[in-house]
């Protein structure tokens, strides 16, 4: 019998919610991005689930998910309108109530008053279950919410990305993570191909793409991230190389 206990291995699961994904209408890009984040992390996805836009599925699958991990991760069925239930069945799930974060309510109206105001709809994105936290969302106003060891995020990919940014080195378990950032004035299509070899070539490596529209002009910020420092130095070279070769101009630090 080894003299050393064996390293404990964090995981965490992932539900993703709703029938536009059963439906084959909208294919999901969340469970590859959440897996390649947790792996950074150092926390490992052990499951997947998809489940229909219905409460008692939620509820089912997110108490049976949590009992046997650290972490729950779902996506999906928190924007505004009347038939995104996640916040309520997940409420349900926990056996507690539902009510509008003040800091949330906050948000939102910052967010859209220069963009029609905050209308009952779009306020319902300010509901959480009782007792939670907000997660950062620096794309589209609505925060994502955190109770527990259960994160509710959006079913939107980019903004989904933005959400895992901001937990980025905060979840027990996970080791520390090292992350340097550059920028481009170019839309992030362009050079998805780019991003895509630049991470294949460099094991343990996650890049986050954060595309904006600034001063009339899009562009996007690259986030590479590791808990090695080597490794993160290595592939930002890399990926700065391929993209000067391709013509872009290189911001380190980001825009």
């Amino acid at each position: 019998m080894s003299a050393f206990p064996s390293e404990r291995i964090w995981t965490a699961a992932l539900v993703v919610i709703g029938d536009e994904i059963l439906s084959g209408r909208t294919q999901d890009k969340n469970v590859a991005q959440i897996a390649a984040w947790l792996n950074v992390q150092g926390i490992r996805l052990a499951e997947v689930r998809v489940v229909a836009d219905r409460e008692m599925a939620i509820v089912e699958a997110v108490n049976t998910l949590r009992a046997r991990n650290d972490y729950l991760f779902t996506t999906g069925g928190i924007g505004p309108t009347h038939d995104d239930i996640t916040v309520d069945a997940i409420a349900a799930a926990l056996g507690v109530g539902v009510t509008h974060h003040p800091q949330a309510v906050a948000v939102l109206e910052r967010y859209y008053a220069t963009r029609g105001g905050v209308t009952e709809a779009r306020l319902r994105m300010a509901r959480v279950p009782e007792g939670a936290q907000l997660i950062e969302n620096r794309l589209s106003g609505a925060p994502g919410i955190r109770i527990g060891n259960l994160f509710i995020m959006a079913g939107v990919p980019h903004i989904t990305a933005g959400m895992l940014d901001a937990l980025t080195g905060t979840l027990e378990g996970g080791r520390p993570v090292v992350s340097r950032t550059i920028g481009c004035w170019v839309a992030e299509s362009e050079v998805a191909d780019l991003l895509r070899e630049a991470e294949r070539r460099h094991a343990g490596v996650a890049i986050g793409s954060y595309p904006f529209f600034r001063e009339g002009r899009v562009g996007a910020n690259f986030v590479v991230r590791s808990p090695e420092a080597a490794l993160v130095d290595r592939c930002l070279a890399d990926l700065t190389a391929a993209l000067e070769a391709a013509g872009y101009q290189v911001t380190d630090g980001g825009i």
